[in-house]
């Protein structure tokens, strides 16, 4: 119940922001262009490194030494003609740590495609079809070292055919009664395992049902506190109607960036996950149970960004 309750208050939380991978730069650029100049393609993209360090020499307050990388990139191809808009983006993340004497880690993993086409309905609704594509890079490991994550394991592909509400530049509803989700274990061992919902010994899950997509993102604040502030947040919600449609699973990402001159900048990036077909261990004394866990990853950092 109090994750039904959790999930049903994101909701909320995104319809009040309205009534307000992390949506790409891309889109945020797109957004504040004029409207005469926003016709045809646009592409370009963002790039962004954070590198911090750590060196303790004879510390009597002890810890460990420490460097860290984390990368950022991300892409963007729209087109608009008419009463025609298709959006693509493509956003990749990666980042490393070295602690001490420890083994190389990974803090961070992301590859996700989306693409969206729509043609003007009425007023600001938009025919809407969606496809997107989400998995990692490399293997993903627990504290104690064992495998539980891989390339395509999980990968997620889901097609989405709805109605996409855009009453202006920086808020987007995209709501679907008929989506296909594929969740893809490619991976023998976690397969076998019956990880991340796939039945034991299979490679894939389908899965049909709802699927809701709200986005609020802006660039442009007016004010001399804000100015120099980007904000987005982007909320996905899918219920399978085959099975739990009342297991609601809530993707929540926000990103918050501050320029502080051309080239470098000041980023806070947090991402809420809930699923409940992926297990983590009950901790209850009891072997081998399982249950599942609201996910969470928050990365802070300064670095370098490069727009083009």
């Amino acid at each position: 119940m109090k994750n039904k309750i959790l999930a049903i208050s994101f909701l909320a939380v995104a319809c009040t922001i309205t009534v307000s991978a992390q949506v790409t730069e891309g889109e945020k650029v797109l957004r504040t262009m004029p409207a005469d100049t926003a016709k045809g393609w646009k592409k370009g993209g963002v790039m962004g490194i954070t590198l911090a360090q750590t060196s303790l020499t004879n510390w009597s307050a002890g810890g460990q030494n420490s460097v860290s990388v984390n990368g950022v990139m991300s892409l963007f191809a729209n087109y608009q003609k008419g009463n025609s808009v298709w959006d693509n983006s493509l956003d990749m993340g990666y980042g490393i740590i070295k602690q001490g004497s420890n083994d190389v880690k990974k803090t961070d993993d992301k590859f996700e495609f989306l693409s969206k086409y729509g043609h003007k309905a009425f007023g600001n609704v938009y025919y809407s079809a969606m496809f997107s594509f989400r998995t990692q890079m490399a293997v993903g490991k627990d504290a104690a070292g064992k495998e539980i994550s891989n390339l395509l394991a999980p990968g997620y592909i889901l097609a989405a055919l709805g109605l996409d509400y855009k009453p202006n530049s920086y808020f987007s509803a995209f709501l679907s009664p008929l989506t296909s989700k594929t969740t893809v274990v490619r991976d023998t061992m976690l397969s076998n395992a019956g990880a991340f919902g796939v039945e034991k010994g299979k490679k894939s899950l389908e899965e049909l049902g709802g699927y809701a997509r709200f986005i609020f993102s802006k660039g442009d604040f007016k004010s001399e506190f804000m100015k120099n502030i980007s904000f987005t947040t982007k909320l996905d919600l899918f219920s399978n109607y085959l099975k739990n449609p009342q297991n609601i699973v809530v993707n929540w990402e926000t990103l918050i960036l501050m320029k502080v001159n051309k080239y470098l900048s000041m980023n806070l990036n947090t991402n809420l996950i809930y699923d409940d077909k992926v297990r983590f261990p009950a901790n209850n004394g009891t072997p081998g149970a399982t249950v599942p866990k609201v996910q969470f990853k928050e990365i802070f950092g300064a670095g370098l960004s490069f727009k083009f």
